[in-house]
């Protein structure tokens, strides 16, 4: 029984791939109909847009990019010291800075800053603190006075009185 039910099987599957001698004809007419068929025509190519030309006429004025338009005397002389070893309180912004209190009094006061790694520093006048080369001018009961050096945008650098307050926690 299951032979015979298998033998039937393929026989119908035979019978569906196998084509009929009438079909082989047709499919030949229709490729040579589609082949007779005159081709689409191709749209026309876009036109090219003219563009105005311009010459490059700035040769002989100056490069902007290069250090000729600072003044020969090398503007008013301040800049950071690229040989000075950096502090500690250097590697944080002057924002991220707390000052937690200060030790002593009159000219020997000290002042107690405490940096974001959660480590009390002390800072004295001539101290450096900031990534701006802030260098401590004063130390008060109520706060620390610093000098930044900051970019003048035009080449030099220019002196920028900054503070730092007790933190009142």
């Amino acid at each position: 029984m299951l032979g015979a039910l298998c033998v039937l099987a393929l026989a119908g599957c035979a019978r569906g791939i196998s084509s009929t001698p009438g079909e082989a004809p047709n499919l030949e007419r229709w490729v040579a109909d589609v082949r007779a068929r005159p081709a689409e025509p191709l749209e026309p190519l876009p036109v090219m847009q003219q563009f105005e030309t311009f010459e490059y006429a700035a040769q002989g004025l100056r490069d902007p990019f290069s250090d000729a338009w600072v003044s020969a005397d090398g503007g008013n002389q301040l800049r950071p010291d690229p040989n000075r070893r950096k502090e500690p309180l250097e590697a944080y912004p002057l924002d991220s800075l707390d000052m937690v209190g200060t030790i002593g009094g009159g000219n020997g006061i000290v002042a107690l800053v405490m940096g974001p790694d959660k480590v009390t520093y002390r800072v004295r006048p001539g101290v450096y603190m900031g990534q701006s080369d802030g260098r401590v001018t004063a130390v008060r009961e109520d706060g620390i006075e610093l000098i930044e050096l900051v970019p003048d945008g035009a080449g030099g650098w220019l002196e920028r009185p900054a503070s730092l307050a007790l933190d009142d926690r």
